[in-house]
């Protein structure tokens, strides 16, 4: 099982790193979205006396970016279905759980990567650890999300087979998520029924754990967001398992 777990990491790791147009594709909408919303919103936080928009945004910059790389390595599964891959892997006298959790874990570690380029340039571009005491947490923060939107991902894609309908639906889903989190721009003005929305919003807990952890937002339900947190990884770690399980050879 480890055996097999590791290969599908490998794999995943090495089919990111080849494509480099992939790697400089998904860098593009987040430094867009980084660009966009730092002169276009930055000035009216700051003179609201809300302090450095910078400070703020990063973070949720780079959860997107995790967020975003994540959900669509779904495609990959669905690559490998309409190539005979999958098919492969799936006859393999290895345990299925090992094949999920290693594309995942695969994927979570490339969106991972991403994540940390774009929080270099956030550097670059004046943002500054406060706390570099809680630094260390938000690494495991970022894998941590990146482990979730995969398994997010991967369990959609595991029931469908159409690569075009795929991207779609998971813009849909995604779209909504980051813009309603509070990653790019505060929620506290939203109307009651948008502010229902963010609480059951899973990228909310994520990108409030990054925040704090990067010291950019005082948080005082750390420990909600963690339960919440890992409840949905196990959650949607079972529903993969079990649609990988359910898979046709």
């Amino acid at each position: 099982m480890n055996s097999a777990l590791i290969v599908m990491w490998h794999r995943q790791i090495k089919s990111y790193f080849r494509n480099r147009q992939r790697l400089a594709v998904t860098l593009v909408q987040p430094l867009l979205f980084l660009i966009a919303f730092r002169f276009g919103i930055g000035g009216m936080y700051e003179q609201s006396g809300r302090g450095n928009y910078i400070q703020f945004l990063i973070p949720g910059i780079v959860g997107m970016t995790i967020l975003m790389s994540s959900t669509m390595s779904g495609m990959a599964l669905i690559w490998d279905k309409q190539f005979g891959f999958l098919k492969e892997t799936l006859v393999a006298p290895v345990s299925r759980t090992s094949l999920l959790f290693g594309r995942c874990l695969g994927g979570a570690t490339t969106s991972f990567i991403q994540g940390l380029i774009v929080l270099l340039l956030g550097f670059s571009m004046g943002f500054r650890v406060i706390n570099w005491g809680l630094f260390p947490l938000a690494f495991i923060v970022m894998f941590t999300i990146a482990l979730l939107f995969n398994l997010l991902g991967t369990s959609i894609a595991a029931k469908f087979d159409d690569m075009h309908s795929f991207p779609t639906i998971m813009n849909f889903m995604v779209m909504p998520m980051i813009f309603i989190s509070g990653a790019l721009f505060p929620t506290d003005g939203f109307p009651a029924a948008i502010k229902f929305l963010v609480k059951i919003n899973p990228f909310t807990y994520c990108n409030h754990l990054l925040k704090y952890s990067m010291g950019s937002a005082a948080s005082h339900s750390i420990l909600l967001d963690i339960v919440v947190i890992a409840i949905i990884v196990s959650i949607l770690g079972s529903l993969g398992t079990y649609f990988f399980n359910k898979m046709e050879t």
